[in-house]
């Protein structure tokens, strides 16, 4: 069974079997790029990026755009919306965000900088379910869910940014689907806090009876098994799980609910609260009941979803997957998923093809995964944005941050270049797991736009592939007890950023803006801020012999100069942060000894995030080897050469 979008004329196919893989064969597909590191990436919730119904941007063409409905936030004229509880209710629905939507605001990203995108899931959502919009929630893998448009906007969406020489990462999901099915539990029988009762269907590591597909309203009456369209076309398109091929019972592991998040093996056969955890497949095992990582028996279930995710990168073009959830699967199945995908890749010319996991549950294990199962990069979740985010506000020694980047026994690498390769690194994000119950975007916290330079810094200049998450170059500032609150609109509409509405952020004249694009301008110009090794360097006030040492905390506090070096063939650049906000900070910096000549020498300013000190000199001097002394404006950023 077929059925066609008339919109766009792209048959959204119900089977695998159905696709016609010819077809969708480009003759040329978008090349990979030579190196992943020198890309900096910014990360998107459709929903929450752009309507299209904005006014006064500047279009994919340096054009301003005078139509649209949805004016400009002005920081020093707009009230804002005092009423948190009436905003904050709009934040847990769909809001309106589009892939044209997106495709409109490809200039401004391009202008600031970005090299590649990561977007949040497009895929058919589960219908009727308000709280589906992040996308993680799929009942259909082959379509793309109509609020966010058709398949044809994605294919014009990718071909736009390539042609602004942006790639595109999608963000996917194998591990689980929506909640395309209910539980006829039998056990464990709980109190709903409001006085009532039901059967809770939590992992005990038995399987639970179902009761059915949901239909379209969410009820579970459609029988659980492959769907027969002949006798029941009523189930197209939004009834049960889709395709076909994934509508067998054996698909899911149909165990329940997690409830121990590290308890293993419930953490990779239970359900993501209500989202139905897949079946992968299994490993052999020796005589100690350990798993035999190159012994694993995929399902069929899994075979489609390798399937699925080659037909997006046939049809769209696509760069690269982030994928979901990597904890939470057998190892066996992520490096099966991994060699399927990237061999396919390959096979369209795509050479470096991207898969990047989200890996959480501490950093050792995230190193361990990523070496078993072939995946290109790790998501920097866990330590990195901490030591980032609170190094730049002064409450992290900058030792504890440089560090990670370091040659290290874990990682049994010989280089710690391979960090900048295999580390996608950020420092806000769309749920914060690190931070519980207490989600705060940087800007939220005290004094977090005082210090919002400092850690663009760090994130696009240190070793790793930046990742920007969207509204950062906005200063967006949410907070609550939930996740919708780091999901504030760009476009404005309901629940738009700083608790405001009607009003859209795409202000490429805000001052983190500006400061994002001019120092990814000069990343891109040189190959050391991209690709070179990284040290932390020494500092003194006086520069006397003896008494240089690495910048440290003082009484939990830094307020200090702190600076770090990017070398590359030979070549040294020099940067540093001042992590006071009150007044500029001058230290002594150790630079490389053998790379730079006598007194006679200089290093030249780049940038400074104050723009008199661009174009100046300091004499290098034979203080603890070499040293130059750097001034760092308040809160602020500077890069020598």
């Amino acid at each position: 069974m077929k059925n066609t979008d008339n919109k766009t004329h792209n048959k959204i196919e119900s089977s695998i079997a159905d696709i016609d893989w010819a077809a969708y064969k480009k003759p040329e597909f978008h090349p990979s790029p030579a190196a992943w590191e020198d890309q900096v990436l910014y990360f998107l919730l459709l929903d929450r990026f752009s309507d299209g119904n904005e006014k006064g941007y500047v279009d994919n063409n340096g054009k301003s755009v005078a139509t649209g409905i949805t004016p400009l936030f002005q920081f020093d004229r707009d009230a804002y919306n005092t009423d948190r509880k009436q905003w904050s209710e709009q934040g847990n629905r769909w809001l309106g965000g589009t892939l044209k939507g997106l495709a409109s605001k490809i200039g401004y990203l391009k202008r600031l900088g970005v090299t590649a995108i990561w977007i949040s899931p497009v895929f058919k959502q589960k219908p009727k379910d308000e709280h589906s919009y992040h996308g993680y929630a799929i009942q259909n893998f082959l379509d793309v869910d109509p609020h966010f448009g058709t398949r044809q906007d994605l294919q014009d969406l990718v071909d736009i940014a390539h042609k602004q020489g942006i790639y595109v990462i999608l963000d996917i999901i194998f591990n689980h689907s929506g909640d395309v099915f209910a539980y006829d539990a039998d056990r464990y029988y709980t109190g709903d806090g409001h006085g009532g009762h039901f059967m809770d269907p939590r992992w005990d590591n038995n399987p639970y009876r179902v009761k059915g597909y949901r239909n379209a309203d969410g009820n579970p009456d459609v029988p659980f098994a492959r769907i027969d369209t002949v006798a029941h076309p009523e189930a197209w398109p939004d009834q049960a799980i889709w395709p076909t091929e994934l509508q067998y019972p054996e698909t899911f592991t149909r165990k329940g609910r997690i409830s121990s998040w590290d308890y293993d093996p419930e953490y990779r056969e239970g359900d993501f609260m209500t989202l139905k955890d897949i079946n992968h497949g299994e490993h052999d095992r020796d005589v100690y009941g350990n798993r035999i990582i190159d012994s694993f028996h995929p399902t069929a279930a899994l075979a489609a979803l390798c399937d699925i995710y080659k037909f997006w990168i046939a049809f769209a073009d696509i760069d690269g997957y982030r994928i979901d959830t990597v904890k939470h699967m057998e190892p066996g199945a992520t490096r099966y998923f991994t060699a399927v995908i990237q061999e396919y890749a390959q096979s369209l010319g795509k050479e470096n093809f991207y898969l990047i996991g989200e890996i959480t549950g501490g950093r050792e294990f995230a190193f361990d995964t990523m070496e078993t199962t072939g995946l290109n990069a790790a998501l920097g979740i866990d330590d990195i944005p901490d030591k980032m985010e609170y190094l730049a506000k002064g409450y992290r020694d900058p030792q504890s941050y440089f560090n990670l980047f370091r040659n290290s026994i874990l990682v049994r690498k010989d280089s710690h270049v391979w960090f900048g390769k295999h580390i996608v690194t950020l420092f806000d994000d769309h749920d914060q797991v690190r931070k519980g119950n207490n989600k705060a975007r940087f800007c939220a916290e005290s004094n977090g736009y005082a210090h919002l330079s400092t850690v663009v810094a760090l994130n696009l200049t240190t070793m790793g592939i930046p990742c920007l998450f969207y509204g950062t170059e906005q200063a967006f500032n949410g907070a609550g007890d939930n996740d919708r609150y780091l999901r504030e609109c760009m476009f404005g509409g309901k629940f738009g950023s700083i608790q405001s509405s009607g009003l859209h952020f795409f202000n490429e004249d805000h001052k983190i803006y500006r400061i994002i694009a001019d120092i990814n301008k000069i990343r891109q110009e040189f190959i050391a801020l991209r690709r070179g090794r990284q040290y932390l360097r020494q500092i003194s006030d006086s520069g006397d012999a003896g008494t240089f040492g690495y910048p440290q905390m003082i009484g939990g506090l830094i307020l200090s100069v702190v600076p770090w070096s990017r070398i590359f063939n030979n070549h040294e650049m020099v940067l540093a942060i001042n992590t006071d906000v009150d007044q500029s900070r001058t230290a002594w910096v150790t630079i490389d000894n053998n790379l730079h000549g006598d007194n006679s020498t200089f290093l030249k300013c780049l940038y400074s995030t104050d723009p008199k000190q661009k174009g100046l000199e300091v004499r290098i001097e034979a203080r603890n080897g070499k040293a130059v002394r750097l001034t760092v404006p308040p809160g602020g950023f500077v890069i020598y050469e």
